[in-house]
C-alpha cells in the first residue's frame, strides 16, 4: 500500500521515490539570476491576471571574455616580436644593400727581351726557374690566420677569405677555364649587380678597362696553346680587413705559373708562362651569405707575350723558341673618352727559366 506521499498508483517502477532524486540539485544564487524564466508574484498574478512565470531579458556581459583576451593579447606578442626580428635583421635586403661598383680591370703584356726558353720536361723548367718552391695549385692559396674585426665575426671573416680563394683557384687553376672550354664556375661567385658586366665582357670584348675577359679569368688562346702539365704553381698571399660597418674587403696577389705547348703538338718542348693577378674583392652581408662577391679591382700582368698581340680576349703566349713581334701595344686616343691606355711591358730576362 502506497505511503502518504506517493502516487496513488505507488512508486513508478525505475525511481526511487520520495525527495530523494532532487537532493543532489543546488539551487545557488548564481543558478537562480542566469534563470531564462521569472516566477510572477503572487500579488502581479492577481492584478494583472498573468501567466504565472515571464521570460527574463537576456544578461549583457561586459567587455570579452578571459579567453578572447588571452588570443588578442597572444596575437599582439606575435605581432610585435615579428617585427622586431625583421628591424633587427642581420642581412641586409637586396633593396638596402649598396650597388656594386664595375670592375677596374688592367692587363699589362710583358714582352720577352729574346728567344722563350723551352725543355722536353715541364719539371726541368720548374726546377730552374723562381717557380722552383712554388706550391701546386690551390696549395699555393693557403688561407691566412684570421680574426674578428669591429663588425664582423671570426666565421664571416673566413667566409669571405674562402669565397675569395675559390674565385682565384676556379679562374686561374680550372683546366676548363684555361682553354676557354667553360667560364661557369667564375660566373657563379660574381655578385648579381655584376653579371651584366661580366656577360657583356665575353659576349663583346672591348681593352676599354671594363669588359676585357683576361681581366676576369686566365685564358689561353686555344688555337695558340695547350697545358704540357696541369700542376699549375702558385704563390701569393690573401689579406682581410673591415673598411667599414657593412663591408669587409679581401686583398689576393698571386703569380702563377703554367707549362705550356703548341696546340696540338704533344711532343713539342714545353715553355713556361707566368701570370702576376692582383685583385681587390669587396663583401657586404649578403654576399657573405649568398658565398658571392663583387671583384673591383683586377690588375694582371702577363708574359711572354707579344705587345703587338691583342689581349683582351684571350692570352696569346709566346711559345718555346719565339720571339716577340716588332711593334708596340696598340694606339692610344687621348681624344677618346672611355677606353683604356695601351700598356706593355719588357719581361726580364731574371724571370724566365735557365736552360
Amino acid at each position: 500500500m502506497a505511503g502518504p506521499g506517493d502516487p496513488p498508483e505507488g512508486t513508478p517502477e525505475g525511481t526511487s521515490g520520495g525527495e530523494d532524486e532532487y537532493r543532489s540539485v543546488v539551487f545557488d544564487e548564481s543558478f537562480i539570476r542566469a534563470a531564462r524564466i521569472q516566477e510572477y508574484s503572487a500579488h502581479e498574478r492577481l492584478t494583472d491576471h498573468a501567466p504565472a512565470v515571464r521570460r527574463r531579458p537576456a544578461r549583457r556581459r561586459g567587455g570579452l571574455s578571459r579567453q578572447a583576451l588571452a588570443l588578442v593579447l597572444l596575437i599582439a606578442i606575435a605581432f610585435g616580436t615579428a617585427v622586431y626580428m625583421g628591424l633587427r635583421n642581420p642581412y641586409q635586403t637586396q633593396t638596402a644593400r649598396r650597388t656594386a661598383e664595375p670592375l677596374r680591370m688592367t692587363v699589362i703584356p710583358l714582352s720577352p727581351q729574346g728567344a722563350v726558353p723551352g725543355a722536353a720536361a715541364p719539371e726541368s723548367l720548374f726546377a730552374h726557374s723562381p717557380a722552383a718552391q712554388f706550391r701546386i695549385g690551390a696549395e699555393g692559396v693557403p688561407l691566412p690566420a684570421s680574426r674578428r674585426t669591429a663588425h664582423f665575426s671570426d666565421s664571416q671573416v673566413v667566409a669571405a677569405l674562402t669565397t675569395a680563394k675559390e674565385y682565384i683557384v676556379h679562374s686561374s687553376l680550372y683546366p676548363e677555364v684555361l682553354t676557354g672550354q667553360q667560364v661557369r664556375p667564375v660566373r657563379a661567385l660574381i655578385d648579381a649587380d655584376q653579371l651584366d658586366q661580366f656577360d657583356e665582357s665575353f659576349s663583346h670584348p672591348a681593352a676599354d678597362g671594363r669588359h676585357a675577359p683576361t681581366g676576369w679569368l686566365v685564358r689561353f688562346d686555344p688555337a695558340l696553346a695547350q697545358l704540357a702539365d696541369r700542376k699549375v704553381r702558385v704563390q701569393g698571399t690573401l689579406q682581410a680587413a673591415e673598411t667599414d660597418s657593412s663591408t669587409l674587403e679581401v686583398t689576393a696577389d698571386h703569380t702563377l705559373v703554367y707549362a705550356l705547348r703548341p696546340a696540338g703538338a704533344a711532343a713539342a718542348p714545353a715553355s713556361l708562362f707566368t701570370v702576376r693577378r692582383e685583385l681587390q674583392f669587396r663583401f657586404d652581408r649578403e654576399d657573405l651569405r649568398t658565398h658571392q662577391l663583387q671583384l673591383i679591382v683586377s690588375y694582371v700582368q702577363a708574359g711572354p707575350l707579344s705587345c703587338a698581340e691583342d689581349s683582351t680576349n684571350h692570352l696569346r703566349p709566346l711559345l718555346a723558341g719565339q720571339t716577340a713581334k716588332s711593334g708596340g701595344p696598340a694606339g692610344t686616343d687621348p681624344y677618346a673618352t672611355g677606353g683604356a691606355t695601351a700598356l706593355c711591358g719588357a719581361l726580364a730576362t731574371s724571370a724566365q727559366p735557365r736552360v
